[in-house]
């Protein structure tokens, strides 16, 4: 048992519940602080741009990274995606979006000896509640949306959207939110200690999106930011929540007083994200596309852009995380019910529980949309795969979702090697 376990335990059962939270934050804290402080507190010197939201993190800080590089900076990026320090760069393949503390203190030290310009990295409601970043003094601070995820955790909407708040509660000296998101308001009441700005298609966002074009390998947008900059964006990455993604890259770079050129130039040179939209394979007359969603509002999303640009049908293989928020996962069924044309429900990581009881919760939504007429049930993730490849036609799009760029599953407490993409380039030879 470690020491917060044993300190804990030694005082619950013995105070109200509110003083054992008090004293979990206070070893938390405390925690960061101590592992900091061995690392030489590397942070307290950076400038440090972090993102948070439900979706779009990891798109919109590999955006930012490489509208900087493009101005010339030196930066360090980290995403659930991928790592990078001063242009290194390796695949994410802790299984975390943001890593433990000791790892990240790290990754500062790494940015600090780079003599990096900025760092760019995700934060997610688990880290900010837990206090991973308390000695990082964060620069600018993006919400990117909140809708329903992590309630395993949080347990309502308001407690996830409080530990989303931590990160503009120190002030930050630049503010950036999405207007159009619902919970703008909630967000909205902070202060930044020098300037905010919001972005959307909202008639009050101050940069605007103001004309949209849809390609299947790609997005095209006009952003008008104070009524006068006109940006003409354009991004190998489709689907309009990508142009919410560089939107919001776009209009943090400007605050920052990074040229247009360089806005217009780091945006275009985004080609893709590890397991955000990745078209897998080329060269077949259907697209395969990887995606990561795992929210209902994520997995709509990337429905709706392939359903845009897809000539024919589309065919969805996915199932829903064990050990998670399970209310999604009805959700999540009749979302896929609504909008794929062919249903494969599969497994994905079962963590320790039960992966048919999973799908039982999932199956539970696709009846609730009348799905059921064209859902194939198959356990087994790699014959799901295959089968949507056997059945995919001319013009169809495969979407295969829930795992996105993770290189193993979780199963049974158990780590599996396992990468979509990988799965799919060995079924087609």
């Amino acid at each position: 048992m470690g020491m917060k376990q044993k300190l804990v335990k030694s005082v619950r059962g013995t105070l109200p519940e509110g003083t054992v939270h008090k004293v979990e934050e206070a070893y938390r804290r405390t925690r960061v602080k101590v592992v900091s402080a061995r690392y030489g507190n590397p942070a307290k010197d950076l400038r440090v741009i972090a993102v948070t939201g439900t979706n779009g993190k990891t798109t919109t800080v590999n955006y930012i990274n490489e509208i900087l590089k493009e101005a010339g900076l030196t930066t360090a990026m980290f995403s659930t995606a991928l790592i990078e320090v001063a242009g290194e760069q390796k695949l994410n393949d802790l299984n975390m979006s943001v890593g433990s503390v000791a790892q990240m203190q790290r990754f500062f030290r790494d940015a600090k000896k780079a003599k990096v310009d900025y760092v760019v990295l995700e934060i997610t409601s688990h880290a900010l509640h837990q206090h991973k970043l308390a000695t990082v003094p964060i620069a600018v601070a993006i919400m990117t949306n909140l809708t329903q995820d992590h309630l395993d955790y949080h347990k309502t909407m308001d407690a996830y959207a409080a530990a989303k708040s931590k990160l503009f509660a120190g002030e930050p000296r630049f503010i950036v939110l999405n207007r159009d998101d619902e919970w703008f308001d909630y967000f909205d009441k902070f202060p930044a200690g020098s300037q905010k700005i919001t972005y959307g298609t909202h008639d009050e966002a101050e940069a605007r999106i103001d004309r949209v074009k849809l390609y299947r390998k790609g997005s095209e947008a006009r952003v008008v930011i104070d009524h006068q900059t006109k940006l003409e964006l354009a991004t190998a990455l489709p689907g309009k929540f990508n142009v919410y993604n560089m939107t919001a890259a776009a209009a943090t770079a400007y605050i920052l007083g990074i040229k247009r050129s360089d806005i217009v130039e780091g945006v275009a040179n985004l080609e893709g994200v590890p397991g955000r939209f990745e078209r897998v394979v080329e060269g077949k007359d259907f697209d395969v596309i990887v995606d990561y969603a795992h929210t209902p509002d994520a997995l709509e999303k990337l429905l709706e852009a392939a359903k845009s640009t897809t000539k024919n049908r589309v065919i969805l293989v996915f199932g829903a995380c064990g050990d998670r928020d399970k209310i999604k996962r009805p959700i999540m069924g009749e979302i896929a019910a609504h909008m794929a044309d062919r249903i494969i429900l599969t497994d994905e990581e079962s963590y320790n529980e039960d992966p048919e009881i999973i799908r039982r919760m999932v199956y539970e939504g696709i009846e609730q949309g009348n799905g059921t007429g064209k859902t194939t049930e198959i356990a087994d993730r790699r014959e799901a795969i295959k089968k949507a490849l056997d059945i995919a036609t001319k013009g169809d799009t495969i979407l295969i979702t829930g795992m996105g760029h993770e290189v193993f599953r979780i199963v049974n407490g158990e780590r599996i090697p396992w990468n979509d993409g990988d799965v799919v380039r060995e079924l087609l030879g």
